[in-house]
């Protein structure tokens, strides 16, 4: 029950659609603007880099608060598989972000909702994601492709904590469902970016910059 009503709960937060409801602020569908796509990258190209820092911050929050009521609710009584539970509400998280009921499920691609799940699920995840994303990004300026290398490394990176035990004392069965879900959110990244690698592919993906001059090639 405990798996549920973290999922649930995630499933819940994640819609909170923090870039569609901005853009409405603005007087704008966001869904009707460059990519099409409710995420931060979309909202920083179509309405700018403060905006698109708000909805970054925001969907980042999402996952930790997430993660927060979760330890809240489940810290005491579960505390032997709070990372796993833990695990489920990232999951429900990043569901509801990219697929949102109310939005007809049409949403994000996760990525900001994952930056979330680094911050707050493990303070060891944090350094490596950081170097790895920004290296690529101010290097390459894709934002996709940084994303999918952070997801990878994200994969590897859970399996190695919990096999040196840093996520607690779980069963094989436990740990199983930690990595299960981690590579099930690594696959749907890969999919949901699936125009954006055959872009890459051909060369024609577009480039973010942050600077006012440069944002988009």
């Amino acid at each position: 029950m405990g798996r549920i009503i973290c999922l649930l709960l995630g499933y819940a937060l994640g819609n909170f659609q923090t870039a569609y409801i901005i853009g409405r602020i603005h007087h704008i569908d966001i869904r009707e603007y460059g990519s099409h796509n409710s995420g931060t990258t979309n909202a920083l190209r179509v309405m700018g880099r403060k905006t698109g820092m708000l909805v970054l911050l925001v969907d980042i929050l999402k996952c930790g608060i997430a993660i927060g009521l979760t330890r809240l609710l489940f810290g005491s009584t579960h505390g032997d598989i709070i990372y796993v539970l833990m695990m489920y509400a990232v999951t429900g998280t990043i569901m509801g972000h990219n697929f949102p009921i109310v939005m007809g499920f049409k949403g994000g691609k996760g990525i900001a909702c994952t930056a979330g799940m680094v911050f707050f699920y493990h303070t060891y995840l944090i350094p490596a994601e950081v170097i790895v994303f920004f290296s690529l990004f101010f290097t390459t300026h894709y934002v996709s492709l940084c994303s999918l290398a952070s997801y990878t490394l994200l994969l590897v990176q859970i399996i190695i904590l919990g096999q040196r035990g840093f996520l607690g004392a779980l069963s094989a069965l436990q740990l199983g469902e930690i990595y299960g879900l981690t590579f099930f959110l690594t696959v749907m990244a890969y999919w949901k970016h699936r125009e954006n690698i055959k872009r890459l592919l051909s060369h024609t993906e577009h480039k973010t910059y942050l600077s006012k001059k440069h944002r988009t090639e």
